[in-house]
């Protein structure tokens, strides 16, 4: 979800109104998905590498996070959406913890469609992570299979990943699902995440309908 500074810094604002207009676009988005049929959804909220950022922007960030499960929560929960948070979101403040807590388990039971959280995340981190548990687990002299690991993954009750959009222009995964984006497809535009809606996702799985996806074969 790329681009809030930078929206901000073209309207002369200030950061904190690039990542409050962001917010809108997650609202904006969550409140789509559903009716596109999509199953799982994955945000990509606050990296590992995020805590690099100035104290001011990360204080923002979590504020405009607890706003948001506070303020959308019980919408979210009606419409049968299932909330799941991959990263150690555990080291955040105790009071962010226990509402993501809270929406963890009040959700618990939907299946509409599940929304996947990411918080304080990094890939890396997830496979050395999964890695560490699949060879704990093995005998002496077993081998680690990519079975054992992707196992041990955040996602590993989540549906295969089909497809990463990256806003703003940007064309790296930055440490995002990696393992899982093995096979995934990929879709890059030059929108800014606060300008991103419904139209625009509509738009990106109109243009995976259309790839011929192989999977490794010819």
């Amino acid at each position: 979800m790329d681009g809030n500074g930078r929206w901000a810094k073209k309207r002369f604002l200030p950061r904190a109104i690039g990542h409050q207009r962001g917010g809108e676009a997650v609202r904006r988005i969550v409140r789509a998905a559903p009716d596109l049929g999509i199953e799982a959804l994955t945000l990509y909220a606050f990296s590992s590498e995020n805590w690099r950022r100035p104290a001011e922007e990360v204080s923002d960030l979590m504020g405009l996070m607890k706003r948001f499960i506070l303020s959308d929560l019980d919408e979210i929960a009606a419409k049968g959406v299932r909330i799941r948070i991959i990263g150690d979101y555990k080291v955040l403040a105790p009071d962010i913890v226990a509402l993501l807590d809270d929406a963890i388990e009040r959700t618990a039971g939907n299946t509409a469609m599940t929304l996947a959280v990411a918080l304080n995340y990094g890939s890396q981190q997830e496979i050395a992570r999964a890695a560490t548990r699949a060879a704990a687990k093995l005998a002496a002299g077993q081998d680690i299979t990519p079975e054992a690991i992707a196992a041990e993954l955040y996602t590993a009750d989540m549906p295969p990943l089909d497809l990463v959009i990256r806003t703003s222009g940007e064309e790296r995964l930055s440490n995002f699902l990696l393992w899982q984006a093995a096979y995934a497809e990929m879709y890059f535009t030059d929108v800014l995440w606060p300008d991103f809606g419904a139209e625009h996702l509509a738009q990106a799985l109109c243009a995976f309908g259309n790839r011929e996806r192989r999977f490794g074969g010819r």
